[in-house]
């Protein structure tokens, strides 16, 4: 019977261990801005961009779509679409690099790929994912900015 009686008030200790305390760094104007929700996060577009099924064996057209695919990089940059972008090491799968696009829509995501020549040349092809991820990530390409001493 005591042990009954001790059951309320440990669920209530409980409870109130595992409840949500508020932020004191809390900042409810940049939260807006970036289209935060309560838990600071937000849904994006994650690409994986592959190998695509079209090889061009000439070095003067492939580095053409290529340095129109960096071109096409720093346009998402330029407007606020790109947050995360970069090669990946040789793997099994085929996988060049990714994308994370502050969008929440694959049609847009798409749209927004259309102005990447290496893409609309098939020589990479995309694959999408909604991933839900910090609100922030915008932000942190005013630091990255800074960091690298050399510019590509």
């Amino acid at each position: 019977m005591k042990s009954l009686l001790l059951l309320p008030a440990f669920l209530c200790l409980s409870i109130a261990g595992f409840s949500q305390k508020l932020n004191p760094k809390y900042d409810s104007t940049l939260a807006k801005n970036l289209g935060a929700d309560d838990y600071g996060m937000k849904m994006y577009v994650f690409v994986i961009l592959k190998t695509g099924p079209v090889t061009i064996d000439d070095k003067a057209v492939r580095d053409s779509l290529f340095a129109g695919h960096m071109n096409n990089i720093q346009h998402l940059v330029d407007i606020d679409k790109l947050v995360v972008a970069g090669p990946m090491g040789k793997n099994d799968q085929s996988y060049r690099g990714i994308f994370i696009l502050n969008v929440t829509t694959f049609e847009e995501a798409l749209q927004l790929m259309e102005g990447d020549p290496a893409i609309q040349q098939k020589l990479l092809e995309p694959e999408l994912f909604k991933w839900y991820g910090s609100a922030a990530l915008p932000v942190y390409l005013e630091s990255s900015e800074k960091v690298g001493k050399y510019g590509f």
